[in-house]
């Protein structure tokens, strides 16, 4: 008779932070500034100060930019985030 249950690993896979992680929450904080005047503080805050400098200086490239941001700060901050870490592989416990 065939046992349908796996055995259980003595292993699990985790990912664990090699690097900042960053806040959502903190990111579309700091894009509220894009509405008086001041865009691109998000991107500094999330280390891309070249994104940050070219949004400054054109208002988030006429607005557009900043509009897209709107919508992909989220994604974009999780993907900063996936980056900063590492998956590792640890004894179960």
């Amino acid at each position: 008779m065939s046992d349908n249950n796996p055995k259980s690993s003595p292993y699990e896979v985790v990912r664990v932070a090699t690097g900042p992680q960053y806040s959502i929450g903190v990111a579309y904080i700091w894009f509220c500034f894009t509405f008086i005047g001041l865009a691109g503080f998000q991107h500094f805050y999330l280390g891309r100060n070249l994104r940050g400098v070219l949004w400054l200086f054109t208002w988030g490239l006429l607005g557009i930019g900043s509009v897209y941001d709107l919508f992909a700060l989220a994604a974009d901050t999780h993907s900063r985030n996936l980056r900063n870490s590492q998956v590792v592989v640890v004894p179960s416990t």
